[in-house]
C-alpha cells in the first residue's frame, strides 16, 4: 500500500465519531433541533408547491359562465346607462365616457410575451389605457404592473383567481379583492378603486345574479366598469374585424375591451398598431378611465405593513416558482437515476447470477483451512447465544473470537458459562467497534478472518460459501448476503425489501462493476494480509464497514459477493430505532466518501475506484435516495393540481419498474413475492423516512455536527437457525424456514 493511500485511509477531513457516551444519562426533553429541521424543510418544500399552484390558478379557479338569470331587481338607469357603475355612496348610477374619448381596456393579464408588446405598442402613439389584472398573473409577473404605473396607465382588479363571482359567497368575493389587492400592493405599491368582474359585458347584460354583486363591491370602496364596445378579439377573428368591433360611431366616448393575455395576441397587437392612429387622427384622445371621467386617480400609493405583506407575497410566489423550476430539474435528474440504477441492477445482476451460477463454477480449489470469526458485542445478552451456537454450528471449521466492548450486562459471563471449547472471549474497556474488530484482529489465528455482528445468526453453509472466493488470490474481501429475520411486522417487511432489492441487487452490480462499497457488518470476510496492508479497521468514520471496504479497494484488492453466505439479522422494529441506525448509516457513508476523495486523482486502481466507484456510491446512495422523495412530491402536486391522468401513468411506471426489479431480486434470492405486497405503500411511506434521514444526515454533516455512536435496542427474537421465535400461542415461520422451503427451486 502506498503512503499516501494509508495516510487517506488513517486521516479523515471529517468529523470523528466521539467515544460511546455513558450507559446512563438524562433523557432529553422534547425533539433536538437537528431532528426537526429536516421536517421542517420539507413541510417548506411542499408549502411552496402549494403557493405556486394556486397562484397558477390551478385551484379554485372557475372559468365556467352560468346560464343566463332575470333581470328584473337590476335598475333601469343601470341596464340603460353607461359603462361605469358607481354604488358606492349606497346610491347607484352609471357614468359614461365624454365624446372623443376612448378608454382601452385590457383584462386578464399581465402576460409576460404579450403585455409587454402592447405597452410598447401604446407608448408608441402615445395612449393610455387601463389593465384589469388578475391577483395569480400580477403576483407572477409584477415588473409588468410596475411598467404599467410607471409609463401612465391605470390599474383596476379582475379578481384573483377569475372566477364567475355572481355564483360565489361575499366572503370568497371579499377573499378574491383583498387577495388581487395584496398582489398589486407588491408588485407595485398601490391599490385601486377600479373593478372589472369577470365574464362580464355590458350594462343592459346586467342580471340579477350580478346586480348583486356591483352593489356589494361599491360598498367595499370600489368603481364597476364593463365595456361599450367589445373587439371580440378573444376569437382572434382577424385585424380588421377587431378594428371595425371597437370603433365608436359619431365621436361617442366609449369603453373599449381588449385583452393582453389569455393566449396568441398578435392580432390584437396589429389591430392597436393601425387602431390607435386612426382614431387620433379622427380627433379621439386615449386615456385612463378616471382621466376621461375628469376624477381623481384610482390608484393610492400603500406604505406601512400593507406595502410590506404585499412585497413579501410576491417574494413568496417568485420564490415558489423558481423551487418549481429546481424541482422539475431535480425530478429530471432523479427519474434519470433511478431508471438507470434499474436498467443497471438488472442487466448486471442477470450477468453476475449468470456467472456464478453456471455449472462448474469455481473461484479456484476449495477453500478448506479454518477461519476465524470475530463477534463484536456490546450489551447482546438477549442474543449472543443464538449467535454464538449458530457458530458452533457452522459446517466449515472455525474458532470464535467473542470481543466483550465493555458491556454491562453480562455478556462476555453469557458466553464463557456456554463452555464451547471453539470459542474465546476477549474482554476490553468500551471503546467502540471498529477497536473491538482490531482487537479482535490481533487475537486471529488465521489468515482468513469473519466478521459478524453479535444479533446476527449463521446458517451452517454461511462461513464455507463466505471464504470460497479466496481461493483466487486476488480477492481481499467478500460480501454476504445479509437478510433480515424478523419480517413479521410491517416496518420488518419493508427492510426486508430493502435488504434484497437494494442491498443485495445492489452488491452484484457493483461486484460486476469491481466497485463494491460496502461489505456489510453483519456478514463479511476479509483477507488478513489485506487488512494489515490498509491497517486495520478505522475509527475516522461511523461507517467502519464502508471505510474498510473503499480502503481495500484503493489498495488494489477484488471485492466480490458471495449470494449464498446467508447470515440472519435483526433488523430494527420500531422507527426510532430505524431512524438512529440509517442515520448513523447514512452520515457514516458520507464521512468515507469525503475521507476517500483523493482516490478521483489517484493512479491504478485506487484511481478506478475513485473515477468508477466514488461516482456510482455518491449518485445512487446519497444524490437519488435525497431526490427520490419528489416522484411522490410531484404525485401529491399532480393530483392535486393536475395534470392527474398524466402524473399517475408516470407514478405506477416508476412503480412498475421497481417491482419488476424487487420480483427479479426476491427470486434470485428464494423469497417468497407475497411480501411485496407492501411496496406501494413502502415507496410512500417508506421512502420519505429516509429521506428525512439522509437530510439530516446532510445537516449534520454541513453544520459540522458530530453524531455519536447509538446501540440500538435487541430483542433477541431469532433463534440459533435464523427464524424468529413465535409469540406465545403463535407458530413462527418467516425468514430462514422461507428460504429453504425453496432450496430445490430452479432460479435463472
Amino acid at each position: 500500500m502506498t503512503n499516501r493511500s494509508r495516510a487517506a485511509h488513517t486521516r479523515s477531513g471529517v468529523p470523528r465519531p466521539r467515544p460511546r457516551p455513558p450507559r446512563k444519562r438524562p433523557r432529553r426533553r422534547g425533539l433536538p433541533l437537528r431532528y426537526l429541521l429536516p421536517v421542517l424543510f420539507l413541510f417548506a418544500v411542499l408549502a411552496m408547491l402549494m403557493l405556486r399552484g394556486y397562484v397558477h390558478s390551478e385551484i379554485m379557479a372557475d372559468h365556467r359562465v352560468r346560464p343566463e338569470a332575470p333581470t328584473d331587481r337590476v335598475p333601469e338607469r343601470i341596464t340603460d346607462g353607461g359603462p361605469v357603475i358607481d354604488t358606492r355612496a349606497g346610491q347607484a348610477k352609471s357614468l359614461r365616457i365624454p365624446g372623443h374619448q376612448l378608454v382601452l381596456t385590457f383584462d386578464d393579464g399581465p402576460d409576460p410575451e404579450w403585455t409587454p408588446k402592447v405597452l410598447d405598442v401604446l407608448k408608441k402613439h402615445h395612449a393610455h389605457g387601463t389593465f384589469f389584472v388578475t391577483g395569480t398573473m400580477a403576483s407572477r409577473y409584477p415588473g409588468l404592473v410596475r411598467r404599467m404605473v410607471e409609463e401612465g396607465h391605470e390599474v383596476g382588479l379582475h379578481t384573483f383567481n377569475h372566477p364567475d363571482l355572481s355564483y360565489q359567497s361575499k366572503t370568497r368575493i371579499d377573499w378574491e379583492l383583498s387577495q388581487n389587492q395584496l398582489a398589486l400592493a407588491g408588485a407595485a405599491g398601490v391599490r385601486t378603486s377600479l373593478f372589472r368582474p369577470p365574464y362580464s359585458s355590458f350594462a343592459d347584460a346586467m342580471d340579477d345574479k350580478s346586480w348583486p354583486v356591483t352593489r356589494y363591491v361599491g360598498e367595499r370602496g370600489y368603481l364597476t366598469v364593463v365595456n361599450d364596445y367589445d373587439s371580440e378579439d378573444w376569437k382572434r377573428p382577424g385585424v380588421g374585424t377587431i378594428i371595425r368591433n371597437a370603433t365608436p360611431k359619431d365621436g361617442k366616448g366609449a369603453v373599449v375591451l381588449m385583452h393582453d393575455s389569455g393566449g396568441d395576441r398578435a392580432q390584437t397587437l396589429a389591430a392597436l398598431d393601425r387602431y390607435l392612429p386612426r382614431l387620433q387622427a379622427q380627433g379621439y384622445r386615449f386615456s385612463n378611465l378616471t382621466e376621461a371621467l375628469d376624477a381623481p386617480s384610482a390608484l393610492a400609493p400603500v406604505a406601512g405593513p400593507e406595502l410590506w405583506k404585499g412585497r413579501a407575497w410576491v417574494w413568496l410566489v417568485a420564490a415558489s416558482d423558481r423551487l418549481t423550476s429546481v424541482l422539475v430539474v431535480g425530478l429530471a435528474v432523479t427519474g434519470s437515476l433511478v431508471i438507470g440504477r434499474f436498467v443497471l441492477m438488472l442487466v448486471l445482476s442477470f450477468a453476475h447470477s449468470r456467472k456464478v451460477r453456471r455449472r462448474g463454477f469455481r473461484w479456484g480449489p476449495e477453500v478448506t483451512e479454518p477461519v476465524t470469526v470475530l463477534v463484536p458485542a456490546y450489551n447482546e445478552a438477549k442474543c449472543i447465544v443464538a449467535t454464538v451456537t449458530s457458530l458452533t454450528k457452522s459446517d466449515h471449521p472455525v474458532e470464535v473470537v467473542v470481543i466483550d466492548d465493555g458491556s454491562g450486562d453480562d455478556t462476555a459471563g453469557i458466553v464463557e458459562r456456554l463452555g464451547l471449547p471453539e470459542v474465546r472471549v476477549v474482554r476490553q474497556r468500551n471503546a467502540g467497534k471498529p477497536a473491538a474488530l482490531n482487537n479482535g484482529i490481533a487475537h486471529a489465528r488465521h489468515e482468513i478472518v469473519v466478521m459478524m455482528d453479535g444479533d446476527t445468526v449463521f446458517e451452517p453453509a454461511t462461513v464455507r460459501e463466505l471464504v470460497q472466493p479466496f481461493a483466487d488470490p486476488r480477492v481481499g474481501a467478500v460480501a454476504g448476503n445479509a437478510k433480515v429475520g424478523n419480517r413479521d411486522s410491517m416496518i420488518g417487511a419493508w427492510q426486508h425489501i430493502e435488504y434484497v432489492m437494494g442491498f443485495n441487487l445492489d452488491r452484484r452490480m457493483y461486484d460486476v462493476l469491481r466497485c463494491m462499497p460496502t461489505i456489510p457488518g453483519a456478514v463479511g470476510a476479509f483477507r488478513m494480509s489485506a487488512l494489515r496492508r490498509v491497517g486495520g479497521m478505522s475509527e475516522d468514520t461511523l461507517a467502519e464497514d464502508t471505510d474498510i471496504t473503499m480502503a481495500i479497494h484503493r489498495d488494489g484488492w477484488r471485492v466480490v459477493y458471495a449470494e449464498r453466505a446467508r447470515a440472519w439479522t435483526e433488523a430494527p422494529e420500531t422507527v426510532r430505532q430505524l431512524w438512529s441506525q440509517r442515520y448513523r448509516w447514512s452520515y457514516g457513508t458520507m464521512q468515507a466518501i469525503w475521507k476517500h476523495r483523493g482516490a478521483l486523482l489517484d493512479r491504478g486502481a485506487s484511481g478506478r475506484f475513485g473515477r468508477v466507484g466514488l461516482p456510482l456510491v455518491s449518485l445512487f446512495m446519497v444524490l437519488a435516495p435525497l431526490l427520490a422523495p419528489l416522484i411522490d412530491v410531484f404525485l401529491v402536486y399532480g393530483l392535486v393540481f393536475g395534470p392527474t391522468a398524466r402524473t399517475l401513468g408516470a407514478w405506477f411506471g416508476v412503480l412498475a419498474l421497481q417491482v419488476v426489479c424487487a420480483a427479479y431480486a426476491f427470486r434470485l434470492d428464494r423469497e417468497r413475492m407475497t411480501h411485496l405486497v407492501s411496496l406501494p405503500l413502502q415507496q410512500i411511506l417508506y421512502r420519505q423516512l429516509m429521506y428525512v434521514v439522509l437530510l439530516q444526515s446532510w445537516i449534520t454533516a454541513l453544520t459540522g455536527g458530530r453524531l455519536r455512536w447509538q446501540k440500538l435496542r435487541r430483542t433477541g427474537i431469532l433463534d440459533a437457525t435464523g427464524t424468529p421465535r413465535p409469540a406465545p400461542g403463535k407458530p413462527g415461520r418467516t425468514g430462514a424456514d422461507d428460504v429453504r422451503a425453496q432450496e430445490r427451486r430452479p432460479v435463472g
